[in-house]
């Protein structure tokens, strides 16, 4: 096999994999690789003389994971190594940390895991020496201003929360 297809088919497991961090619980019994249809085959090819040996859940999210895979566009692809490259250079200290964010923010009511998802689409989308300004002004905090700084956000998300649900009440006549 050339070094170019290792290469590829490497960075496509990967890619997949990085996918499945956000998989859910399947059943014991696994997939039977005669079960995956020829494109998940393809992409999980690597695992095909192993795949028998595999937990059932890990089958279940890697053969999810190739689906989702072979339905994105190429774009999403490019985007998707990207992620997964990054997330490969972490430590494991810092992977973790991410683990415990993702299961702290899964604990959280919908309406705050929304609220956060709208916040950080407008960090997003600050120039970089915004952003940068932002951090520096927050790492420079006491513990007590940043409880003070969280509070006034809470209170602030809250009252746009209450706003937004009065509008809603209005224009659907109540």
């Amino acid at each position: 096999m050339k070094a170019k297809d290792r290469s590829c088919k490497s960075g496509i497991v990967g890619v997949v994999a990085t996918l499945l961090l956000c998989g859910t619980a399947f059943a014991d019994d696994g997939v039977d690789w005669t079960n995956l249809d020829e494109e998940q085959q393809r992409v999980l090819s690597q695992f095909e003389e192993s795949w028998d040996e595999l937990e059932p859940a890990r089958q279940e999210r890697l053969a999810t994971g190739a689906s989702r895979w072979s339905e994105m566009s190429d774009e999403q692809r490019t985007a998707a190594k990207k992620r997964f490259s990054a997330w490969r250079d972490l430590t494991d200290e810092q992977r973790a940390q991410i683990r415990k964010g993702y299961t702290e923010f899964r604990k959280l009511p919908k309406a705050d895991q929304q609220r956060l998802r709208e916040t950080f689409q407008r960090f997003r989308h600050m120039s970089p020496e915004r952003r940068q300004q932002l951090r520096d002004r927050y790492r420079n905090m006491t513990p007590e201003q940043r409880e003070r700084f969280r509070k006034r956000l809470r209170d602030r998300a809250r009252q746009r929360d209450r706003v937004q649900q009065r509008r809603r009440m209005q224009n659907d006549g109540g």
